[in-house]
């Protein structure tokens, strides 16, 4: 397994109390929820979102989207997963993006929403799971198409609307049985359209050969590499641009190197990087020009960029996103920083992060 992915997941086995603690925009009550000081009730519904158009499918698509990842490797109770899915449906949230690998992700979203399975686009991604549900990756194509029956299986559904390769290396989709098997699954039926979740050159690779639909990548204000080597070529190829670590896992929040590996490249990275929303006190403001809001609006306006998939287990945090992402992009003055500083700190070995 891609230590990367090992790491995400102890992480979030073992810090679900504290990742509970941080709150995406806190202030906020969450819409149709009571406002436990004052009796209050929020509206049901928010300002509709931004919706896009998804590549050249025929996606028209939230550009704030659902995670999967958090809720599976946290073993959120089915209630919760009821709670959360169901809010964001009926203010509007149509993109809900999970795994295989996501332990019990898919399950947890075929019982919480599958009986609306209309009202929303399915995405998921094959590969970390081998053939019989080890943890040890295989890429042949009988593993994948296997890796997607069981997806069907969980999410209790004919097909999926996106159907994606998990981060697989270069040297796999140059082999291209990978490319060959999504291929297979969309030409049997079983999935509408096929992308590629990854990053850096084998990002690149997926978007020059012309054979993907979408493509899922790290796009963040500590991760920028994506700006000039992928986004552009995946705009003018058409391509539907899912951003995925869109809030840099919040790495601010940290005064110290946090102890597990899948935080800790960001924390490094905004040490050196410095900016000024994101240090200090200001790591703590709430609202859409804190840390956490000028992440989600930074990459929302990058071009091409069709949604971004946030992850999380409180039915109220995706709503708190919502309203943040409500004061629109940034300035051209702060977006033109953020990239100038990124430019003159990034080193040679920022890569995207898988």
């Amino acid at each position: 397994m891609n230590p990367s992915f090992a790491s995400r997941r102890v992480f979030l086995q073992r810090s679900a109390a504290a990742a509970g603690a941080f709150s995406i925009g806190m202030n906020w009550p969450a819409w149709g929820l009571q406002d436990s000081k004052t009796g209050a009730t929020a509206p049901a519904v928010p300002p509709s979102l931004e919706r896009r158009k998804f590549g050249k499918t025929d996606m028209l698509v939230t550009v704030l989207g659902f995670g999967g990842a958090e809720i599976g490797y946290e073993s959120t109770e089915g209630a919760t997963v009821e709670k959360l899915l169901n809010s964001a449906l009926d203010a509007g949230l149509n993109v809900v993006d999970t795994a295989e690998c996501y332990r019990d992700s898919e399950l947890a979203i075929a019982a919480a929403i599958g009986h609306r399975r209309k009202d929303y686009y399915l995405f998921t991604k094959c590969g970390h799971v081998g053939e019989e549900g080890s943890k040890d990756s295989t890429w042949s194509k009988k593993s994948l198409l296997a890796s997607l029956e069981r997806s069907l299986k969980r999410l209790k559904t004919d097909a999926v609307d996106l159907f994606q390769l998990h981060s697989c290396s270069l040297e796999e989709l140059e082999k291209g049985e990978v490319i060959e098997a999504v291929e297979l699954a969309k030409k049997q039926g079983k999935t509408r359209y096929i992308g590629y979740s990854g990053d850096s050159k084998a990002a690149r690779y997926a978007i020059e050969c012309g054979r993907f639909d979408a493509l899922q990548t790290s796009i963040n204000f500590a991760d920028q590499e994506c700006i000039e080597l992928t986004l552009p070529l995946a705009k003018e190829k058409q391509m539907g641009v899912i951003a995925k670590r869109p809030i840099a896992n919040a790495a601010w929040r940290y005064d110290a190197q946090p102890g597990n590996d899948y935080h800790v490249e960001y924390w490094k990275r905004l040490q050196a990087l410095k900016y000024d929303f994101a240090s200090g006190d200001a790591r703590s403001k709430q609202g859409p020009d804190g840390p956490a809001g000028v992440a989600l609006r930074f990459t929302a306006m990058q071009p091409g960029v069709s949604v971004l998939i946030v992850g999380t287990s409180k039915p109220e945090r995706w709503a708190q996103n919502a309203e943040l992402m409500r004061a629109g992009p940034l300035s051209k003055e702060l977006e033109q920083s953020i990239r100038a500083r990124w430019k003159a700190t990034a080193k040679s070995d920022w890569s995207g992060q898988i």
